[in-house]
């Protein structure tokens, strides 16, 4: 084996370890900028991540080319519930079939510091599901949260 061949073995082999250990290249860490509503976050990046899964009370809506605050009841309840999950937090993002709405969002499933927002958000009431194939792989485990959201009587189940 000529000397060419053996730096190349040892190459590819480093390359295909660091690759299995997750060590290719750093990943960055992302953060939300900003917190739209109870189902959607801005990250640092400038991307607006729509959670998978689940629908909060809208805070606003459009009127024309406008953007108008007109909150539905328990959406500022449901935004602060997102805020509490993702502020100051190191993000992970995990994306289904299809990654991005017809808004040009990217479709996500958010950990924040391994907690499972969009499962929390529906744990605790403060969104209903929302199942739209193909992205359905979490379904099973989000309609349990919803079933103790609703049994607990949390958020949008709690009496009023």
């Amino acid at each position: 084996m000529t000397i060419v061949r053996r730096v190349l073995r040892c190459a590819l082999s480093g390359l295909l370890l660091a690759v299995v250990l997750g060590a290719a290249a750093p990943r960055d860490t992302l953060r939300a900028a900003r917190v739209i509503d109870g189902d959607t976050i801005k990250l640092t990046d400038g991307r607006l991540v729509r959670y998978i899964g689940l629908d909060a009370p809208e805070a606003r809506r459009r009127q024309g080319t406008a953007w108008v605050v007109d909150p539905e009841p328990l959406a500022q309840e449901a935004t602060e519930a997102n805020r509490r999950l993702v502020a100051d937090r190191a993000l992970r993002l995990e994306l289904d079939a299809q990654t991005h709405d017809r808004y040009g969002r990217l479709l996500a499933y958010v950990y924040a510091d391994e907690v499972f927002v969009n499962a929390e958000l529906l744990r605790g009431g403060w969104a209903t599901l929302l199942t739209i194939p193909p992205n359905v792989r979490h379904v099973e485990a989000f309609r349990q949260c919803v079933e103790e959201a609703r049994t607990q009587r949390r958020g949008l189940w709690a009496p009023r």
